[in-house]
């Protein structure tokens, strides 16, 4: 399989590291969702189940391991993710009952008499009876097994689990490499760069913008905070729209957007959405940080539009200031 070039040497350690059967037997896979984690982390997988590896370490592709990986049946890959609740949506944490069964799989042998490969994704959703389940098997681990971790913050996930794998990071790549990598995937050079700005360098978001109308949501995003601080909209509209539609990805642009106008601001330019003065900053980083922790909260019980609500009313307001014009 191809990995993008920014993974390059990340994988040349791994595969050097499973050919001479030094890899560590828990591989923590730490990055933002959009930077090739996943991909790392299934070529690794796929090429530790083959059996004719290539002269690049990835999987063969056609010997009996991998035409059972391809089928999703080989019995010595085991993967632990979301599960779907009875009125069909995933469940927001990996669960207690769930690791129980993983650590049971993983204390039997190895099928195919090579290693066991298991995958937790997404770690950073583990809840604290189940982190503390994988911490124990993670503490004793099954002979020729590999737990490979997934996590989009791995900061959520407990000290002393990290402190017991190896941590693989994904550095994020060079604007030119990652605008390169958009266009060899046929994104045209304007709507790459204009992607890649509003990722913030994240090369698998800027691809997946690129295709879609995620662009447009985050001009409609600053357009709502720029008539909020003029007073044209209010908090609660703009709630209510938010909340109907990708709330979450709405506040990371808002968040983002709150971090760039301070930026302008700070160079002394004029703001994008509507605030005019560096005595602004400090509101602004204020707000920024109430945002990311706005992203916490949508995953907890509490109503989606009552948390944007909130936040919205914080925005500073130009007309808090009525010398200005």
């Amino acid at each position: 399989m191809s990995l993008p070039p920014w993974l390059a040497a990340p994988w040349s350690m791994l595969a050097g590291a499973l050919a001479g059967q030094r890899l560590h037997h828990g591989l923590l896979f730490a990055a933002p969702s959009g930077f090739g984690k996943r991909a790392l982390a299934d070529a690794l997988s796929r090429a530790a189940l083959c059996t004719q590896r290539r002269a690049d370490g990835h999987a063969c592709g056609t010997c009996r391991g991998c035409r059972f990986v391809a089928a999703g049946s080989h019995p010595d890959r085991v993967r632990v993710t979301l599960e779907p609740r009875d009125d069909g949506k995933l469940r927001t944490e990996i669960t207690i009952d769930q690791m129980r069964a993983f650590s049971q799989r993983l204390s039997l042998s190895s099928q195919f008499g090579g290693l066991q490969v298991a995958l937790v994704d997404p770690a950073d959703r583990l809840n604290v009876s189940a982190a503390n389940a994988l911490l124990k098997t993670l503490e004793e681990p099954a002979s020729a097994t590999i737990i490979m971790l997934v996590a989009d913050d791995a900061a959520r996930l407990p000290a002393t689990i990290r402190s017991r794998c190896q941590r693989i990071d994904i550095a994020s790549p060079s604007r030119g490499a990652a605008l390169a990598w958009l266009r060899a995937q046929g994104v045209d050079a304007t709507r790459a760069a204009s992607a890649l700005d509003a990722s913030l360098g994240n090369p698998g978001l800027a691809l997946e913008w690129s295709a879609d109308d995620t662009l447009a949501m985050r001009k409609g995003c600053a357009e709502d905070l720029a008539a909020l601080a003029r007073g044209r909209r209010s908090p609660s509209e703009i709630a209510d729209r938010w909340a109907a539609d990708r709330p979450e990805s709405r506040l990371w642009f808002a968040a983002a957007l709150a971090r760039d106008e301070s930026a302008r601001l700070a160079r002394g330019e004029a703001g994008m959405l509507g605030l005019t003065g560096c005595d602004e900053i400090p509101k602004l980083a204020a707000w920024f940080a109430r945002a990311n922790r706005a992203r916490g909260l949508l995953a907890t019980p509490l109503r989606t539009e009552l948390v944007l609500l909130d936040l919205l009313c914080a925005w500073p307001l130009r007309d808090a200031h009525p010398g200005r014009t």
